[in-house]
């Protein structure tokens, strides 16, 4: 099994798709004249502010879920892991992926809200790549074509949220909690199934509610402990500094000969920790309640700045400047460790455990437990994510037709598939928990690999009524209004949320 999931993860995670989500970001920033840079102090005022509804949350809690998704291993173990294998120097590639992510972020997340349609079974805001991809052509020649591409995307999806990535989550958790508390791992798992299946059964709403609450707090906190371990190591800085640049640029004589590495880890554990590009943030941004789809994406463009620039880069610089870490030769841990990556212990494994043994240095024991803390915050809140964008994908799948009886159920699939898709999920992460680290990251690559090379593709023929978006928005923006989307003006076809919809605040003067 562990060399089949390497070949199938090596062909899928190909130059080809570092290339692409590289080359997507950069023709994305160029096309939104560099939306990630002009837009900031308006991305940062539409985070606090924003209208929530009985139909839709509200842009911060919006933005919360996708934190919520974003924010997990991927920021510790990730980082670790990318360090590990491509260098000090794929640090600053997960930079690059964050900014030129954070273009292609507001494309797909601006789709996602135009094409969003209310679930007439929960009344709920439901949106995402398979939305936009079977609804934006729905007036064209190639509407069918389309249509078997977001029920592709749908289908991918499920299995990637459902089944493929959450095992990495709780593989980190159990790994860590075993380390500082020498919890077993098949313990961990129960208890993260105890608690998974209590938020979950509660539907979008209560989602929203338990990321909007733990996201911010588990973020600060850990950066904030974070910073005092990197102050602490403040004459090392300045040396880390030029070591991630040299490397990345393979002018480092450690280094040099692995800068083809530096990129791929780089790239590779920047889409998997900030999901640029992957297909999940529209999931999240389609639930808002805004009154113009380039809010929504706005604000989903910063969340990849808080991902990486903040949470990763903690991560990293925790680590580099305490010298706990060592690269590996080959992409492997079973590969020669160079001689100038770091000085960590051999028996520590690549993972999590770079983390707490940077922690350690300054708070000797307590490092493993804090890192343990903040990974199960971290790796829960990304797994109640991945159900959530499963489920809507399940939801998108079975359409109007539900229920449609199906006898090897013995039911009905509307009745009987939430349940089959919540019982996967929970054995997604208890097989996590006790797997392997190797196999347990293979399969959460996979299914990100699959996701980006879908979602990325789509958005790149469907990109023109995001830019309409922006440019209207920027439009009303200057004139001083409040933007209120309307596809009409606009020439947008397929967006049928949006030709009825009116603002909350009108919606209110309205008699029910």
């Amino acid at each position: 099994m562990s060399a089949f999931l390497d070949t199938a993860n090596s062909y899928i995670w190909s130059k080809g798709l570092i290339y692409l989500c590289l080359a997507a970001g950069v023709y994305f920033s160029i096309r939104t004249r560099f939306v990630q840079i002009r837009q900031v102090p308006e991305m940062i005022r539409l985070m606090l502010n924003g209208e929530k509804s009985a139909s839709g949350v509200s842009s911060f809690q919006a933005l919360a879920m996708s934190l919520s998704g974003r924010i997990g291993t991927g920021n510790i173990a990730g980082v670790a892991t990318a360090i590990a294998f491509g260098g000090p120097g794929a640090l600053f590639w997960m930079w690059v992926m964050a900014f030129l992510g954070a273009s292609t972020s507001f494309v797909e997340c601006t789709l996602g809200q135009i094409y969003k349609t209310k679930d007439p079974q929960t009344g709920e805001y439901r949106g995402g790549p398979a939305y936009y991809f079977s609804r934006a052509m729905a007036h064209t020649r190639a509407a069918s074509a389309f249509k078997v591409y977001g029920i592709i995307f749908a289908a991918v999806t499920i299995l990637a949220c459902g089944v493929l990535m959450p095992s990495v989550q709780s593989n980190s958790m159990a790994s860590a909690m075993q380390s500082a508390w020498s919890l077993p791992e098949w313990g961990v798992a129960v208890g993260i199934i105890i608690v998974l299946a209590f938020v979950i059964i509660g539907g979008v709403k209560r989602i929203a509610a338990f990321a909007g609450v733990v996201v911010p707090f588990m973020a600060i906190g850990y950066i904030a402990v974070s910073l005092v371990i990197v102050v602490a190591n403040a004459s090392a800085i300045p040396g880390v500094l030029n070591m991630v640049f040299a490397s990345a640029f393979g002018v480092d004589s450690a280094f040099g000969a692995i800068i083809g590495s530096a990129v791929m880890w780089g790239v590779k554990r920047g889409v998997y920790s900030n999901e640029a590009g992957q297909g999940t943030g529209p999931h999240s941004a389609a639930a808002a309640e805004v009154s113009h789809p380039a809010k929504q994406g706005l604000v989903q463009a910063f969340a990849v700045y808080i991902d990486t620039l903040f949470v990763c880069s903690a991560t990293g610089f925790l680590i580099l400047s305490t010298g706990a870490y060592r690269v590996f030769d080959g992409e492997s841990a079973t590969g020669a460790v160079r001689a100038d990556g770091g000085a960590l212990p051999s028996d520590v494994a690549v993972g999590p455990g770079y983390a707490q043994a940077g922690f350690d240095t300054l708070w000797s024991g307590a490092g493993s437990s804090f890192v343990a803390i903040s990974l199960a915050f971290f790796c829960l809140t990304t797994i109640i994510a991945y159900y959530y964008m499963a489920e809507t994908n399940l939801r998108f799948l079975l359409g109007k037709h539900a229920p449609t009886p199906v006898p090897f159920l013995r039911g009905t699939i509307g009745s009987n598939s939430t349940m089959i898709l919540q019982a996967l999920i929970l054995i997604s992460v208890a097989v996590g928990a006790v797997s392997t680290a190797k196999d347990a990251w293979a399969l959460g690559d996979i299914g990100v690999g699959l996701m980006a090379w879908l979602n990325i593709i789509g958005i790149l023929v469907l990109q023109q009524p995001a830019y309409k978006a922006l440019r209207d928005y920027e439009r009303q923006q200057k004139s001083g209004l409040d933007p209120v989307f309307d596809p009409k003006t606009l020439a947008i076809p397929g967006a049928t949320f949006w030709e009825t919809y009116k603002p909350t605040k009108e919606r209110d003067k309205v008699p029910s």
